[in-house]
Protein backbone atom coordinates (compact mmCIF):
# COMPACT_ATOMS: atom_id res chain seq x y z
CA UNK A 1 0.00 0.00 0.00
CA UNK A 2 1.39 2.85 -1.16
CA UNK A 3 1.96 6.04 1.33
CA UNK A 4 3.08 9.77 1.35
CA UNK A 5 6.52 10.58 1.97
CA UNK A 6 9.07 13.68 1.96
CA UNK A 7 12.31 13.42 -0.74
CA UNK A 8 14.71 15.13 -1.49
CA UNK A 9 16.73 15.38 -4.75
CA UNK A 10 20.19 17.05 -4.58
CA UNK A 11 21.78 18.09 -7.95
CA UNK A 12 25.16 19.86 -8.74
CA UNK A 13 24.68 23.63 -10.35
CA UNK A 14 26.73 24.88 -13.38
CA UNK A 15 26.06 28.69 -12.87
CA UNK A 16 27.80 31.27 -15.04
CA UNK A 17 29.84 34.15 -13.81
CA UNK A 18 27.52 36.55 -13.10
CA UNK A 19 25.12 33.67 -11.22
CA UNK A 20 27.90 33.00 -9.60
CA UNK A 21 28.28 36.87 -8.19
CA UNK A 22 24.31 36.64 -7.66
CA UNK A 23 24.56 33.74 -5.69
CA UNK A 24 27.04 34.99 -3.29
CA UNK A 25 24.59 38.18 -2.89
CA UNK A 26 21.99 35.67 -1.31
CA UNK A 27 24.56 33.93 0.71
CA UNK A 28 25.59 37.20 2.01
CA UNK A 29 22.53 38.79 2.93
CA UNK A 30 20.73 35.64 4.18
CA UNK A 31 23.66 35.29 6.63
CA UNK A 32 23.59 39.20 7.80
CA UNK A 33 20.18 38.78 8.29
CA UNK A 34 20.29 35.96 10.56
CA UNK A 35 23.14 37.42 12.43
CA UNK A 36 21.48 40.74 12.90
CA UNK A 37 18.55 39.31 14.26
CA UNK A 38 19.76 36.97 16.11
CA UNK A 39 21.65 39.77 17.85
CA UNK A 40 19.00 41.97 18.13
CA UNK A 41 17.25 38.94 20.33
CA UNK A 42 20.26 38.98 22.53
CA UNK A 43 20.01 42.68 23.18
CA UNK A 44 16.52 42.48 23.54
CA UNK A 45 16.15 39.51 25.64
CA UNK A 46 19.17 41.04 28.11
CA UNK A 47 17.56 44.61 28.80
CA UNK A 48 13.77 43.22 29.01
CA UNK A 49 14.21 39.30 29.51
CA UNK A 50 11.67 39.04 26.33
CA UNK A 51 12.50 38.85 22.32
CA UNK A 52 10.36 39.35 19.39
CA UNK A 53 9.16 36.36 17.76
CA UNK A 54 9.31 35.62 13.84
CA UNK A 55 6.33 38.08 12.77
CA UNK A 56 7.62 40.99 14.66
CA UNK A 57 10.87 40.78 13.36
CA UNK A 58 9.73 39.85 9.83
CA UNK A 59 8.18 43.46 9.74
CA UNK A 60 10.89 44.95 10.91
CA UNK A 61 13.34 43.39 7.96
CA UNK A 62 10.68 44.97 5.99
CA UNK A 63 11.81 48.43 7.62
CA UNK A 64 15.10 47.56 7.56
CA UNK A 65 15.34 47.34 4.05
CA UNK A 66 13.79 50.86 3.77
CA UNK A 67 16.83 52.37 5.64
CA UNK A 68 19.47 53.85 3.37
CA UNK A 69 22.41 51.56 4.76
CA UNK A 70 20.12 48.59 3.72
CA UNK A 71 18.90 49.31 0.68
CA UNK A 72 21.20 46.16 -0.92
CA UNK A 73 19.26 43.88 0.67
CA UNK A 74 16.17 44.48 -1.80
CA UNK A 75 19.27 43.19 -4.76
CA UNK A 76 18.19 39.13 -3.48
CA UNK A 77 15.10 37.57 -3.23
CA UNK A 78 12.88 38.99 -0.25
CA UNK A 79 11.56 35.10 0.88
CA UNK A 80 15.09 33.56 1.34
CA UNK A 81 15.53 36.54 3.73
CA UNK A 82 12.32 35.48 5.25
CA UNK A 83 12.81 31.95 5.57
CA UNK A 84 16.38 32.80 7.20
CA UNK A 85 13.94 34.82 9.91
CA UNK A 86 11.93 31.38 10.19
CA UNK A 87 14.99 29.23 10.75
CA UNK A 88 16.12 31.81 13.39
CA UNK A 89 12.54 31.69 15.22
CA UNK A 90 12.96 27.41 14.94
CA UNK A 91 16.62 27.29 16.07
CA UNK A 92 15.62 30.19 19.23
CA UNK A 93 12.52 28.20 20.36
CA UNK A 94 14.01 24.92 19.75
CA UNK A 95 16.54 26.01 22.46
CA UNK A 96 14.24 26.78 25.41
CA UNK A 97 12.35 23.93 24.71
CA UNK A 98 15.62 21.79 25.47
CA UNK A 99 16.38 20.06 22.14
CA UNK A 100 19.45 21.96 21.10
CA UNK A 101 22.54 24.51 22.29
CA UNK A 102 21.81 28.29 21.42
CA UNK A 103 21.80 29.57 18.20
CA UNK A 104 25.28 30.92 17.20
CA UNK A 105 26.11 33.81 14.31
CA UNK A 106 26.97 32.55 11.17
CA UNK A 107 30.26 32.61 9.93
CA UNK A 108 31.78 33.71 6.69
CA UNK A 109 34.14 30.90 6.51
CA UNK A 110 33.56 28.65 9.02
CA UNK A 111 29.73 27.57 8.12
CA UNK A 112 28.23 26.21 4.31
CA UNK A 113 26.26 29.04 2.72
CA UNK A 114 22.89 28.30 1.74
CA UNK A 115 19.65 29.35 1.09
CA UNK A 116 16.39 28.28 1.12
CA UNK A 117 13.59 29.66 -1.95
CA UNK A 118 9.96 28.58 -0.66
CA UNK A 119 7.89 29.29 -3.91
CA UNK A 120 8.07 30.35 -7.05
CA UNK A 121 10.21 28.25 -8.87
CA UNK A 122 10.75 25.51 -11.28
CA UNK A 123 12.68 22.43 -13.26
CA UNK A 124 12.75 23.38 -16.70
CA UNK A 125 14.70 20.70 -18.94
CA UNK A 126 18.18 20.89 -17.54
CA UNK A 127 17.57 24.51 -15.88
CA UNK A 128 16.83 25.45 -12.39
CA UNK A 129 14.24 28.15 -12.63
CA UNK A 130 14.16 30.91 -9.30
CA UNK A 131 13.80 34.73 -8.83
CA UNK A 132 16.22 36.91 -9.47
CA UNK A 133 17.68 34.65 -12.07
CA UNK A 134 15.40 34.53 -15.46
CA UNK A 135 17.26 32.73 -17.20
CA UNK A 136 17.62 29.96 -15.01
CA UNK A 137 20.82 28.01 -13.88
CA UNK A 138 22.32 25.16 -15.57
CA UNK A 139 21.90 21.97 -13.38
CA UNK A 140 23.05 18.34 -13.82
CA UNK A 141 19.68 16.15 -13.83
CA UNK A 142 20.78 12.99 -13.38
CA UNK A 143 17.83 11.65 -11.93
CA UNK A 144 14.09 11.98 -12.79
CA UNK A 145 12.35 14.24 -9.86
CA UNK A 146 8.98 12.56 -9.09
CA UNK A 147 6.55 13.80 -6.75
CA UNK A 148 5.24 17.75 -5.77
CA UNK A 149 8.03 19.92 -5.68
CA UNK A 150 7.90 22.11 -1.91
CA UNK A 151 10.78 23.89 -1.61
CA UNK A 152 14.47 24.36 -2.75
CA UNK A 153 17.49 24.97 -0.73
CA UNK A 154 20.72 25.66 -2.58
CA UNK A 155 24.14 25.33 -1.60
CA UNK A 156 27.62 26.01 -1.99
CA UNK A 157 30.28 23.46 -0.38
CA UNK A 158 34.17 24.11 0.58
CA UNK A 159 34.88 22.67 -2.44
CA UNK A 160 33.91 25.86 -4.35
CA UNK A 161 30.54 23.49 -5.64
CA UNK A 162 26.84 24.64 -5.73
CA UNK A 163 24.13 22.23 -5.55
CA UNK A 164 20.21 22.51 -5.00
CA UNK A 165 18.39 20.16 -2.53
CA UNK A 166 14.47 20.06 -3.76
CA UNK A 167 11.95 18.62 -1.09
CA UNK A 168 9.47 16.58 -3.14
CA UNK A 169 6.11 14.99 -1.49
CA UNK A 170 5.98 11.41 -3.42
CA UNK A 171 3.23 8.50 -3.02
CA UNK A 172 5.96 5.72 -2.29
CA UNK A 173 5.81 1.85 -2.36
CA UNK A 174 7.24 -0.16 0.81
CA UNK A 175 8.72 -2.84 0.25
CA UNK A 176 7.79 -5.78 1.24
CA UNK A 177 6.97 -7.74 4.78
CA UNK A 178 10.02 -10.63 4.75
CA UNK A 179 8.95 -12.17 8.88
CA UNK A 180 12.69 -11.92 9.83
CA UNK A 181 14.33 -9.97 12.63
CA UNK A 182 18.03 -9.21 13.26
CA UNK A 183 20.49 -8.03 15.39
CA UNK A 184 23.26 -5.51 14.54
CA UNK A 185 26.62 -5.22 16.72
CA UNK A 186 28.62 -1.98 15.86
CA UNK A 187 32.04 -1.86 15.79
CA UNK A 188 35.42 -0.46 14.71
CA UNK A 189 36.78 -3.84 13.61
CA UNK A 190 33.79 -4.78 11.40
CA UNK A 191 31.32 -2.16 10.75
CA UNK A 192 28.56 -4.11 11.58
CA UNK A 193 28.15 -7.80 12.73
CA UNK A 194 24.47 -9.74 11.91
CA UNK A 195 23.17 -12.22 14.37
CA UNK A 196 23.07 -14.08 11.34
CA UNK A 197 26.86 -13.88 11.03
CA UNK A 198 26.79 -11.35 8.02
CA UNK A 199 29.55 -9.05 8.41
CA UNK A 200 30.42 -5.65 6.84
CA UNK A 201 33.55 -4.42 6.46
CA UNK A 202 34.93 -0.86 8.01
CA UNK A 203 36.19 0.53 4.93
CA UNK A 204 37.75 3.31 7.72
CA UNK A 205 38.33 5.96 4.61
CA UNK A 206 39.65 8.40 6.75
CA UNK A 207 42.71 6.35 7.43
CA UNK A 208 42.46 5.39 3.61
CA UNK A 209 43.34 9.02 2.38
CA UNK A 210 45.39 10.32 5.68
CA UNK A 211 48.44 10.27 4.29
CA UNK A 212 47.30 12.53 1.00
CA UNK A 213 45.20 14.96 3.40
CA UNK A 214 48.51 15.08 5.64
CA UNK A 215 50.32 16.34 2.66
CA UNK A 216 47.79 18.83 1.10
CA UNK A 217 47.55 20.39 4.36
CA UNK A 218 51.49 20.64 4.79
CA UNK A 219 51.09 22.64 1.38
CA UNK A 220 48.21 24.60 2.38
CA UNK A 221 50.50 25.49 5.95
CA UNK A 222 52.92 27.20 3.52
CA UNK A 223 50.24 29.32 1.42
CA UNK A 224 49.88 32.62 2.46
CA UNK A 225 46.54 33.25 3.75
CA UNK A 226 44.17 35.08 1.26
CA UNK A 227 46.30 34.40 -1.75
CA UNK A 228 45.45 32.84 -5.17
CA UNK A 229 47.64 29.86 -4.36
CA UNK A 230 46.45 29.34 -0.73
CA UNK A 231 42.51 29.71 -2.16
CA UNK A 232 43.82 26.86 -4.82
CA UNK A 233 44.91 24.31 -2.27
CA UNK A 234 42.29 24.88 0.13
CA UNK A 235 39.95 23.66 -3.02
CA UNK A 236 42.52 20.52 -2.87
CA UNK A 237 41.71 19.90 1.05
CA UNK A 238 38.14 20.56 0.87
CA UNK A 239 38.14 17.88 -2.29
CA UNK A 240 39.32 15.30 0.10
CA UNK A 241 37.72 15.82 2.55
CA UNK A 242 34.89 15.94 0.86
CA UNK A 243 35.73 12.17 -1.04
CA UNK A 244 35.81 10.60 2.09
CA UNK A 245 32.63 11.84 3.19
CA UNK A 246 30.72 11.10 -0.14
CA UNK A 247 32.53 7.47 0.06
CA UNK A 248 31.54 7.06 3.59
CA UNK A 249 27.97 8.03 3.04
CA UNK A 250 27.64 5.64 -0.47
CA UNK A 251 28.45 2.67 2.11
CA UNK A 252 26.56 4.18 4.78
CA UNK A 253 23.64 4.09 2.43
CA UNK A 254 24.02 0.53 0.55
CA UNK A 255 24.22 -0.95 4.23
CA UNK A 256 21.40 0.55 5.57
CA UNK A 257 18.63 0.12 2.82
CA UNK A 258 20.38 -3.61 2.60
CA UNK A 259 19.12 -4.03 6.50
CA UNK A 260 15.50 -2.28 5.93
CA UNK A 261 14.74 -4.35 2.84
CA UNK A 262 15.76 -7.81 4.06
CA UNK A 263 14.34 -7.35 7.28
CA UNK A 264 11.11 -6.23 9.48
CA UNK A 265 12.54 -5.85 13.03
CA UNK A 266 16.13 -4.65 13.53
CA UNK A 267 17.60 -4.27 16.73
CA UNK A 268 20.44 -1.93 17.65
CA UNK A 269 22.73 -0.85 20.91
CA UNK A 270 21.82 2.94 21.99
CA UNK A 271 25.48 3.44 22.21
CA UNK A 272 26.87 6.87 23.93
CA UNK A 273 29.29 8.06 20.93
CA UNK A 274 29.86 11.22 22.69
CA UNK A 275 31.15 10.06 25.62
CA UNK A 276 33.01 7.00 23.31
CA UNK A 277 34.81 9.77 21.47
CA UNK A 278 36.57 11.45 24.46
CA UNK A 279 38.39 8.03 24.22
CA UNK A 280 41.60 9.93 22.29
CA UNK A 281 43.03 6.11 21.55
CA UNK A 282 39.63 5.13 19.46
CA UNK A 283 38.53 8.65 18.69
CA UNK A 284 39.00 8.89 15.24
CA UNK A 285 37.80 5.37 14.56
CA UNK A 286 34.92 6.05 16.10
CA UNK A 287 33.94 9.55 14.29
CA UNK A 288 35.13 7.73 10.78
CA UNK A 289 32.54 4.61 11.62
CA UNK A 290 29.25 7.64 11.50
CA UNK A 291 27.50 5.30 13.73
CA UNK A 292 24.98 8.08 14.56
CA UNK A 293 24.72 8.60 10.81
CA UNK A 294 23.87 5.22 9.97
CA UNK A 295 21.39 4.77 12.45
CA UNK A 296 19.19 7.73 11.49
CA UNK A 297 19.39 6.50 7.95
CA UNK A 298 18.11 3.26 9.59
CA UNK A 299 15.21 4.92 11.45
CA UNK A 300 13.94 6.81 8.44
CA UNK A 301 13.94 4.41 5.85
CA UNK A 302 12.50 1.60 8.32
CA UNK A 303 9.64 4.33 8.79
CA UNK A 304 9.24 4.81 5.06
CA UNK A 305 8.89 0.89 4.52
CA UNK A 306 6.85 0.11 8.25
CA UNK A 307 9.63 -1.52 9.48
CA UNK A 308 10.74 -1.46 13.43
CA UNK A 309 13.78 -0.39 14.72
CA UNK A 310 14.44 -1.26 18.64
CA UNK A 311 17.46 0.19 21.06
CA UNK A 312 18.89 -1.74 23.68
CA UNK A 313 20.32 0.21 26.71
CA UNK A 314 23.78 0.87 26.52
CA UNK A 315 24.73 -0.94 29.76
CA UNK A 316 23.18 -4.30 28.49
CA UNK A 317 26.40 -6.39 28.59
CA UNK A 318 25.24 -7.96 25.04
CA UNK A 319 29.52 -9.13 24.84
CA UNK A 320 29.78 -10.44 27.49
CA UNK A 321 27.06 -12.72 28.22
CA UNK A 322 27.17 -16.05 26.71
CA UNK A 323 24.14 -16.48 24.22
CA UNK A 324 23.46 -20.29 24.98
CA UNK A 325 23.21 -20.13 28.43
CA UNK A 326 23.18 -16.38 30.22
CA UNK A 327 26.33 -17.11 31.71
CA UNK A 328 28.16 -13.34 32.18
CA UNK A 329 32.08 -13.04 31.64
CA UNK A 330 32.79 -10.10 33.83
CA UNK A 331 36.59 -10.56 32.27
CA UNK A 332 36.28 -9.76 28.57
CA UNK A 333 38.02 -7.29 27.40
CA UNK A 334 38.58 -5.50 24.33
CA UNK A 335 41.73 -7.67 23.13
CA UNK A 336 39.50 -11.01 23.50
CA UNK A 337 37.65 -11.33 20.20
CA UNK A 338 36.96 -14.85 20.87
CA UNK A 339 36.11 -16.61 24.09
CA UNK A 340 35.02 -19.90 25.78
CA UNK A 341 31.93 -19.77 27.63
CA UNK A 342 33.14 -21.78 31.74
CA UNK A 343 29.75 -22.65 32.18
CA UNK A 344 28.64 -24.50 29.04
CA UNK A 345 31.86 -24.79 26.88
CA UNK A 346 30.27 -23.28 24.03
CA UNK A 347 32.86 -21.09 22.11
CA UNK A 348 31.64 -17.81 21.06
CA UNK A 349 32.61 -15.00 18.56
CA UNK A 350 32.52 -11.86 20.66
CA UNK A 351 30.63 -9.96 17.74
CA UNK A 352 27.83 -12.56 16.83
CA UNK A 353 27.39 -13.09 20.44
CA UNK A 354 27.06 -9.64 21.06
CA UNK A 355 24.88 -9.52 18.18
CA UNK A 356 22.83 -12.17 18.94
CA UNK A 357 21.73 -11.57 22.46
CA UNK A 358 20.84 -7.59 21.02
CA UNK A 359 18.48 -9.61 18.68
CA UNK A 360 16.94 -11.45 21.87
CA UNK A 361 16.72 -8.32 23.81
CA UNK A 362 15.34 -6.35 21.38
CA UNK A 363 12.51 -8.73 20.51
CA UNK A 364 11.80 -8.92 24.40
CA UNK A 365 11.52 -5.08 24.83
CA UNK A 366 9.55 -5.17 21.91
CA UNK A 367 7.02 -7.28 23.28
CA UNK A 368 6.29 -5.59 26.49
CA UNK A 369 5.39 -2.10 24.61
CA UNK A 370 4.08 -1.52 20.97
CA UNK A 371 6.23 0.57 18.15
CA UNK A 372 9.22 1.46 18.00
CA UNK A 373 11.32 1.23 21.13
CA UNK A 374 13.96 3.62 22.25
CA UNK A 375 15.29 1.79 25.94
CA UNK A 376 18.36 3.99 26.95
CA UNK A 377 18.63 3.00 30.41
CA UNK A 378 18.53 6.52 32.11
CA UNK A 379 18.77 8.94 29.43
CA UNK A 380 16.67 11.83 29.85
CA UNK A 381 14.77 14.10 27.87
CA UNK A 382 13.56 16.39 30.79
CA UNK A 383 15.60 19.60 31.14
CA UNK A 384 16.52 19.91 34.73
CA UNK A 385 16.39 23.49 36.53
CA UNK A 386 19.69 23.76 36.45
CA UNK A 387 20.20 23.81 33.08
CA UNK A 388 17.49 25.96 32.65
CA UNK A 389 19.33 28.52 34.60
CA UNK A 390 21.99 27.94 32.88
CA UNK A 391 20.07 28.51 29.82
CA UNK A 392 19.15 31.79 30.59
CA UNK A 393 22.04 32.84 32.13
CA UNK A 394 23.73 32.71 28.56
CA UNK A 395 20.90 34.45 27.31
CA UNK A 396 21.53 37.57 29.04
CA UNK A 397 25.12 37.59 28.47
CA UNK A 398 27.02 40.38 26.16
CA UNK A 399 25.72 40.30 23.03
CA UNK A 400 28.67 39.39 20.30
CA UNK A 401 29.47 41.85 17.48
CA UNK A 402 28.68 40.91 13.84
CA UNK A 403 30.27 41.51 10.32
CA UNK A 404 27.77 43.04 8.70
CA UNK A 405 29.51 42.73 5.16
CA UNK A 406 27.61 41.20 2.54
CA UNK A 407 30.53 39.63 -0.04
CA UNK A 408 30.63 35.75 -0.70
Amino acid sequence: MEKTILKAYRFQLKPSREQKLLLEKHFGCVRFVYNYFLNQRKEQYASTGKSEFYHAQAMALTQLKKQNGFTWLKEVNSQCLQEALANLDIAYCSFFKGKTCFPRFKSKRNSTNSFTVPQFFSVKRDKLCIPKFKAGIKLNLHQEIQGRIKRCTISKTASDKYFVSILCEQQYEPFAPTGKSVGVDLGIKDFAVLSNGTKFKNHRFAKKYERALKKAQQHLSRKVKGSYSFEKQRRKVARLHEKVSNSRKDVLHKVSHKLVKNFDIICLESLNIKGMIKNHKLAKHIADASWGTFVQMLEYKALWNDKRIAKVGRFFPSSKTCNVCGYINQNLNLSMREWDCPSCAKHLDRDINASINILKEGLRTLSKSAGTVDNTDGDSNKTSSSLWKKRHKSMKSEAHPIAYGVGG
